[in-house]
């Protein structure tokens, strides 16, 4: 395939095109061995480069000597470091050809253009190496890791008089953020822990990512008590020096409405009581995960009646600098007065994004209540 090719290059462009080794020793390169994925589409961006750079000095109009970026973009974006060093050889190569026979063609703005493109391309094949993963490939793993976290921050199916609404809301628009969800259900009891990674965006996605894994496993695996205390033990092995992590563990029984709710170092949870149309902040508190290596959580106990509902959420919602965490609070249960009205499951999402218009973090919001 790869002689046919060169067959069809009219013969002066072959007799200079064998006079360059660089052009000989690419090509008995690509003739030893089998051609792969990769040789592939180094031959194809190659061929295009041949035919950009002969063709640029007979039509500017159809094959501009600029055109050139594009290989250097799909060899960026394709091709390991090696590969596109060859790549960007022949560039150079086709650059001096189209210069030889023209010097208006190429002005000191296109060199300029052509050698930026080349680092950026460069850069970005060798972050890729570095990685282990070549082309775009990299990308589709971490959309499938988002994909999957999202999947895992999904409130299971819940017994007719229940009802719930998840609301995720990272910093700056990004798909990853330090704050996740993970819950279990067995038709009896619903268990859910909302976690906050320090951090914001991506800077904390990564850890959120590995942790939610983590959690999301022993969620429903231990009994409700050893939760916390086993995640606080998974984090102290970990020895991360990058921030802490807060996290709330609910348990729920779906007969009778009681719950219980435990904190280590998160905001505290609210129940609204339909009886007196009042937020009554739970008093369950803790130390932040991962700071001791043995921790204790002190349970906070309630119940659950028809109309009521509790409220989690992230310190993204209520924590400003220079402002108190209570006004926070305050702030957030003024915002949430309307939810009673128009109901939870239609308010939620407009709540989280009021709240979180003034501040740049990431923000969660889980209502559950009962109907």
């Amino acid at each position: 395939m790869l002689q046919r090719l060169v067959h069809m290059l009219p013969l002066r462009v072959r007799a200079f095109l064998r006079r360059i080794p660089v052009l000989v020793a690419l090509y008995q390169w690509l003739r030893r061995g089998r051609l792969t994925r990769e040789r592939y589409v180094f031959v194809g961006l190659a061929l295009l480069a041949i035919v950009i750079g002969v063709a640029a000095p007979e039509s500017r109009a159809w094959a501009p000597s600029g055109a050139l970026v594009l290989t250097i973009l799909g060899g960026g974006l394709l091709l390991r470091v090696r590969a596109l060093s060859i790549l960007l050889a022949l560039v150079a190569v086709m650059v001096g050809y189209n210069a030889w026979h023209d010097r208006d063609a190429i002005g000191p703005g296109m060199i300029a253009t052509l050698l930026v493109t080349s680092v950026l391309a460069f850069t970005l094949a060798r972050t890729r190496q570095q990685l282990g993963v070549v082309g775009l490939r990299g990308d589709s793993m971490l959309l499938e890791l988002r994909d999957r976290l999202r999947r895992q921050g999904e409130m299971p199916e819940l017994p007719p008089g229940w009802d719930s609404q998840v609301v995720m809301l990272q910093a700056g628009g990004s798909s990853f953020g330090g704050d996740f969800f993970v819950s279990v259900c067995d038709g009896t009891t619903l268990e859910v822990a909302l976690v906050d990674v320090s951090g914001k965006g991506v800077d904390a996605g990564t850890r959120a990512l590995m942790l939610s894994g983590a959690f999301g496993s022993l969620l429903g695996s231990l009994q409700p008590e050893r939760f916390l205390p086993a995640c606080n033990r998974y984090l102290h092995r970990q020895r991360w020096d990058e921030g802490f992590v807060t996290a709330v563990h609910v348990v729920i029984d779906l007969a009778s409405g009681e719950y219980t709710v435990e904190s280590a170092g998160h905001p505290p949870a609210v129940q609204f009581d339909a009886g007196t149309g009042k937020w009554q902040v739970s008093p369950a508190k803790g130390v932040v995960l991962g700071v001791l290596q043995e921790m204790e959580c002190v349970p906070e106990r309630g119940v659950l009646l028809p109309g009521d509902a509790l409220l989690l959420y992230t310190d993204g919602l209520v924590e400003s600098p220079g402002r108190d965490l209570d006004a926070g609070i305050d702030g957030l249960l003024g915002e949430a007065e309307r939810l009673v009205p128009q109901g939870f499951r239609h308010g939620a999402r407009e709540l989280v994004e009021t709240m979180a218009a003034a501040r740049d973090d990431d923000c969660a919001l889980v209502v559950i209540w009962r109907s």
